[in-house]
């Protein structure tokens, strides 16, 4: 504590939030008049379409609104000495080809794998100990089902099929995100050379199937019911099927007991790290270090990056074809496509003019489900939190649970759905989900000797609170208190190991990321926004009804998390087109 006092003195005396800002706010290129192509919004998925198209010699700008680049991928000093992963803060969906093929590891990305990986501490005390239970699990099987077996000897016998269960599914899925969905209509109503080009975006659903096989009807299942029917069937301890349902309602509006709530839960566990499926990491320096390793990726074959360059509008001719950007400075930037990392809601009922979007697109989109269940709440604490489950040594130095998700408020799927109710009344949860996480655990470059950054991922949070209510100062410092208290019943002492926080309500997460009703994947990863759907039906290819016009952020397939998925494809798709015109 001693230590983190004298670390963070001096941060304070050297003004760093500055510094930080100065270092990492900068433009690449010099701003010209035309380009072949310009990105809206250098999150990640703009980044990564930037540097697929400039590496296929697609002269590309990228215009970020803020002073940072990253999107929601940022690493931000916001109390000083503390580097925070302001929004996203850990990865593991990150397509394995953007890894290697846009040599971000050349250009700088360093990960810290985390093993274990997940920890849910109790708070009643077992039978015959003073020490509450907990469940910590890894990648050793061994290890897992013994931890498990303190709750269910059956559970632990039958986890390594569920695994395998669900890693066949995850290897179903995985051919479908690195390719734009299927042109069903093409293929049915097209021409017949349109007919034979769209064949080939069958592929990955005929591959999809082979892998499913016979199994289909329960792997339907698990896309569409409720995942607390699917982890009923599998199994009957509280601890173990409530720890395995936050990654099926974590950044949803949605609880265990709704249906479709399954596929969020896959799509949180078909990632992987340097290539160990469904590994979790941190990435060195903050999430802000990737988006920093890939805009370096693009630069370095011509890429341009500028921050502080807000667009204002995207620009289309007599003819209806777009032809560029209008910057807020006025300033006028000609392309042949833009490519929107926006949100499909900021980019067609905001950027772009009406008149030159369908009366029904439009409506659609303004009708997208972008509820958020979210606050992120980043905490700067002088010593590391102290679970009555795990006590910390006499030293506090780092133990292996500290480097885990720590699940919170998650001991049975009651309480989960209880949570939900509460918001679906207007009211900040009683009892919140609480994703603790802890990165200066494995990266201590991210606080003052001796302290540490606290990454707290919680819901449920409305955006609109019970009659009409919008939050204010009073009632987020009330809310993240009531976060405060429940960590404190499970690790007693943290709340006087605050040094400060920040408090991101669903209206904060929009104004600061843009992030439409605060929702982290720009818009549900409900079923009847996904694949085909995504954002809306017939418009799932990144192309827009305005020729020229193209999303390629979280709004598009596949979807939301840090994946660049989205941004790899719709860079394709665009070069496929320009080659065509």
């Amino acid at each position: 504590m001693a230590a983190c006092g004298r670390g963070l003195s001096r941060a304070m005396g050297a003004s760093p939030f500055s510094a930080w800002r100065q270092a990492h706010s900068y433009t690449r290129g010099r701003l010209k008049p035309e380009y072949d192509a310009v990105v809206i919004g250098a999150g990640h998925n703009g980044l990564v379409a930037a540097a697929y198209l400039q590496r296929l010699g697609v002269n590309t700008a990228v215009f970020e609104r803020r002073h940072v680049i990253g999107g929601a991928a940022v690493t931000e000093e916001i109390i000083p000495g503390f580097k925070f992963s302001r929004a996203s803060y850990l990865l593991s969906l990150l397509r394995p080809q953007i890894y290697t093929e846009l040599e971000l590891k050349k250009h700088g990305l360093r990960l810290h794998l985390r093993n274990p990986h997940s920890f849910t501490p109790m708070l009643e005390e077992s039978a015959g100990s003073k020490v509450p239970r907990s469940l910590l699990l890894g990648t050793d099987m061994a290890e897992n089902q013994k931890q498990i077996a303190q709750f269910s000897r059956k559970d632990a016998e039958a986890f390594p099929k569920y695994e395998a269960f669900m890693s066949r599914l995850a290897l179903a899925i995985d051919p479908l995100l690195d390719a734009a969905p299927a042109d069903v209509e093409a293929f049915w109503r097209g021409s017949l050379l349109q007919r034979l080009k769209s064949l080939s975006t069958l592929k990955p659903l005929l591959q999809a199937g082979r892998i499913v096989g016979a199994r289909l009807p329960q792997y339907y299942q698990v896309l569409t019911a409720p995942i607390a029917k699917v982890l009923d069937q599998w199994f009957e301890s509280e601890p173990l099927k409530a720890t395995l349902a936050t990654d099926g309602v974590i950044g949803a509006m949605t609880s265990p007991r709704i249906p479709g709530s399954g596929y969020v839960l896959l799509h949180h566990v078909m990632g992987g790290l340097e290539g160990m499926q469904g590994a979790w990491g941190y990435v060195h320096g903050g999430m802000g270090a990737l988006s920093d390793a890939i805009a370096s990726s693009a630069a370095a074959h011509g890429a341009s990056i500028f921050t502080e360059k807000t667009v204002a509008k995207v620009q289309v001719s007599h003819g209806g074809r777009v032809q560029g950007v209008v910057l807020q400075d006025g300033s006028e930037v000609r392309s042949r496509v833009v490519l929107s990392n926006a949100s499909p809601q900021t980019t067609f009922l905001k950027l772009t003019p009406q008149e030159w979007l369908p009366e029904e697109f439009v409506q659609r989109i303004s009708q997208l489900d972008i509820q958020s269940p979210v606050t992120k709440i980043n905490v700067a604490v002088n010593r590391l939190p102290d679970f009555l489950a795990a006590p910390n040594t006499p030293g506090g130095q780092p133990l292996p649970h500290h480097q885990c998700t720590i699940h919170l408020n998650c001991e049975d799927t009651l309480l989960l759905h209880r949570a939900y109710e509460d918001a679906m009344d207007g009211l900040p949860s009683h009892r919140p989900i609480i994703e603790l996480c802890i990165p200066s655990s494995l990266d201590p470059t991210l606080a003052p000797p001796g302290c540490h950054v606290i990454s707290l991922f919680t819901q449920y949070t409305p955006y609109t609170l019970s009659g009409g209510k919008a939050w204010d100062e009073l009632e987020r410092n009330a809310y993240a208190d009531r976060v405060f208290d429940c960590i404190e019943a499970y690790a007693p002492g943290f709340k006087g190991s605050v040094v400060g926080r920040d408090v991101l309500t669903p209206p904060d997460l929009e104004r600061i990321f843009g992030l439409p009703g605060g929702n982290v994947f720009h818009c549900a990863m409900a079923l009847d926004q996904l694949y085909f759907a995504r954002p809306v039906p017939l418009h799932s290819s990144y192309r827009s009804p305005l020729q020229g016009l193209y999303l390629c952020g979280s709004g598009a397939h596949p979807g939301g998390g840090v994946m660049g998925a989205a941004g790899r494809n719709a860079a394709h798709v665009v070069f496929r087109d320009l080659r065509s015109m």
